[in-house]
C-alpha cells in the first residue's frame, strides 16, 4: 500500500530538516533552540545568553519532533512512520492523523515532564509523536478478539493490555540498550503510544460521524 499524503509529508519534512541542520553543521544550536526542555515547561528561567533565539516553551513539544540526533535515529522512526502511518491514515484520513500526530507529541513530551520535570537535558525525535501512531496502528489492526472483563469493555481491555505491552518493550530495549533507562525518552514514548490508543476510538468516531 503507498503511503498517504500526509505520512509522505512528514517523511519528507523530517529528512528535509535534517539535511538542511547537518548540511550547515547545525546540530548543537538546533539541539539547544528547538529541543524540548522539561525544565523550560516548568516556567523556570533558563539562561540563554548562550543560545540566541529559542523556540517558545510551549511550541518545543512540536518543534523537537522534527529533530533528529543522527541518520540512524532519522531513518529507525521514518520507517515505522512509514510502515504504521500509512495505514493509519487509510483508517482515519489525513486531518484526524495530523491531530493524532500532533498530541501524540504533546502527550510524549508531558509525559517526559512529569517524570523529569526539572531536567536540563533537550528531549528530540519524532518518535513520540510516532508512538502515537503506532498505538493507533495496533489498536486498529490487532486481530485477536479481546472479551469483556466484567463490566470493562473488550476495547478497554485491549488499550490496557497494549499499554502494558508497549510499556515492557520499552523497559527492555531500555535495560537492554544501556543497561538502564538513561538516554531513552521512555515516558515519552509510552505518553506517546497511550495518547494513540485513547484517541483512535473517538477520532474514527467523528471522522464516519462527519461523513
Amino acid at each position: 500500500m503507498p503511503a498517504g499524503k500526509l505520512t509522505n509529508g512528514l517523511i519528507i519534512a523530517n529528512v528535509l530538516i535534517y539535511l538542511v541542520i547537518w548540511i550547515f553543521g547545525w546540530q548543537q544550536d538546533a539541539l539547544l533552540r528547538g529541543g524540548m526542555f522539561p525544565i523550560r515547561l516548568s516556567g523556570e528561567l533558563v539562561d540563554v545568553s548562550a543560545y540566541g533565539w529559542l523556540v517558545p516553551a510551549w511550541l518545543t513539544p512540536l518543534s523537537s519532533a522534527f529533530l533528529h540526533s543522527g541518520l540512524l535515529h532519522l531513518g529507525f522512526n521514518m520507517v515505522m512512520l512509514l510502515f504504521c502511518g500509512r495505514f493509519v491514515e487509510q483508517a482515519l484520513g489525513p486531518q484526524l492523523m495530523a491531530i493524532l500526530y500532533v498530541v501524540g507529541a504533546y502527550a510524549a513530551a508531558f509525559a517526559q515532564y512529569a517524570v523529569e520535570s526539572d531536567s536540563m537535558v533537550p528531549m528530540i525525535g519524532a518518535s513520540g509523536a510516532i508512538s502515537a501512531v503506532l498505538g493507533s496502528y495496533a489498536l486498529l489492526f490487532a486481530r485477536n478478539k479481546v472479551n469483556p472483563v466484567g463490566p470493562v469493555p473488550g476495547y478497554v481491555v485491549r488499550i490496557v493490555w497494549l499499554t502494558l505491552a508497549w510499556i515492557g518493550i520499552q523497559l527492555m530495549v531500555g535495560l537492554a540498550t544501556s543497561g538502564n533507562l538513561q538516554g531513552i525518552a521512555i515516558f515519552a514514548h509510552i505518553g506517546g503510544f497511550v495518547a494513540g490508543l485513547v484517541l483512535t476510538r473517538p477520532l474514527l468516531e467523528w471522522r464516519f460521524r462527519s461523513a
